[in-house]
């Protein structure tokens, strides 16, 4: 069945995460997204780490549904390209530092001249302007200025840390994805094209503010801050390894002290109402809890809790998230097989659609797999194809 974007294109020109994962949301839900590579390699994840035949993990995990045409943006023969492409299109996606699209000639107002309407759609790391608009930006940095590495301490070890996957880029990419169908639905509502942008610096911010920035949302000298959520991220040892709790109601901790075989504390009108709250019977609560569970095995003490209904989870290894049994009902993990580069995995897009839901989305491309194709949709015969890759504007064979 036909996704929900079917009939939108997608012309992405952008690099590593932040835009290309937006893109692959994007055709994972059906648009039509054409990758603009530079020439020799390709963008820069396909160098990157877990490399094999020609394709590169992070990649592939950014850019399935994607089909892949070499462009050399620096001829006069490879824009002239680009501007064809854009004549049909409906979003272009780039996410290069201020005035490097300008420079190209594939700035806002270049393509609007050839498409109207479009949707132009820029990440840029700290903003189009202000003082560190020219800097290079990268997740770890965005971390650290917005407020992640900060809460991530562990009192054992009371050093701000940073979290070791690119959280940022991924709220920016998911940020970007959900403004571009919104501005789709604005045009189709008679708004026409406009300039969707966003900073890294906003989008990690945003993504951390509901929850990590809890004592600084409501601002008076009165505000009472009994629970800040960021303190009981912790892993509490078994004798066997370390279990995540999260007792997240009165009720649920309560529960907790049961399954460790404290139902005296769990009683007791300490843990009743708003005594709960005051310090020196949460410090019991969590000595119990710890000590209790420092007892137990991690497979004793996660069947101890869920009977209890208290939500708790192992700490799974990367290889063990394949087999968890919620994991493998839901399907969440999907496996194909590619003809050059062979078996891959990925993860199922995360929105499903009860009507409009997209079918498996196609492999990663190679380098330039769809050059030819896309050129020849374009109108362009064999004889201009190989004229072009002659001149460097596309990539050899």
């Amino acid at each position: 069945m036909a996704g929900p974007l079917t009939g939108i294109r997608v012309i992405d020109v952008s690099e590593v995460i932040s835009g290309p994962l937006a893109a692959m949301i994007l055709a994972d839900q059906g648009a039509d997204v054409i990758k603009v590579e530079p020439p020799a390699h390709g963008e820069e994840a396909r160098q990157l780490a877990n490399y094999r035949a020609g394709m590169a993990a992070l990649y592939a995990n950014c850019n399935h549904g994607k089909r892949s045409i070499g462009l050399n943006l620096k001829t006069s023969e490879g824009l002239d390209i680009i501007y064809e492409l854009l004549a049909d299109a409906d979003v272009f996606i780039q996410n290069w530092r201020p005035g490097a699209a300008e420079r190209l000639g594939i700035g806002e107002s270049d393509l609007r001249r050839i498409k109207p309407d479009i949707i132009y759609a820029s990440i840029t790391g700290y903003g189009d302007d202000g003082p560190y608009a020219d800097r290079r930006g990268y997740d770890p940095i965005f971390q650290s200025l917005t407020g992640y590495a900060y809460s991530q301490v562990n009192p054992e070890v009371p050093i701000p840390d940073l979290v070791r996957n690119a959280v940022v880029d991924k709220a920016t990419s998911y940020s970007l994805a959900q403004a571009v169908t919104s501005a789709l639905f604005a045009r189709e509502r008679g708004a026409g094209g406009q300039h969707v942008r966003i900073a890294m610096l906003d989008a990690g911010l945003a993504f951390f503010w509901p929850d990590g920035m809890l004592r600084h949302s409501l601002v008076s000298d009165d505000v009472k801050n009994p629970v800040v959520p960021g303190e009981r991220y912790l892993m509490h040892p078994t004798k066997d390894g370390q279990i995540v709790i999260w007792a997240g109601t009165a009720d649920q901790m309560r529960a907790g002290l049961r399954a460790v075989g404290r139902t005296d504390l769990a009683d007791d009108p300490s843990q009743r109402g708003l005594a709960m709250i005051e310090e020196a019977n949460q410090v019991a609560r969590a000595k119990a809890m710890i000590d209790g569970i420092a007892t137990m095995t991690t497979a004793d003490a996660y069947t101890k809790l869920v009977e209890h209904e208290v939500p708790a989870a192992p700490v799974l290894s990367h290889t063990e998230v394949f087999e968890d049994p919620q994991i493998r009902h839901n399907g969440s993990v999907l496996e194909g097989e590619h003809a050059v580069y062979g078996k891959y995995r990925r993860a199922r897009p995360a929105a499903q659609f009860s009507v409009s839901q997209e079918q498996t989305t196609a492999a990663p491309a190679l380098y330039g797999e769809h050059t030819d194709e896309i050129l020849a949709e374009l109108g362009k015969s064999p004889a201009e194809c190989e004229a072009l890759r002659a001149k460097g504007v596309t990539p050899k064979r």
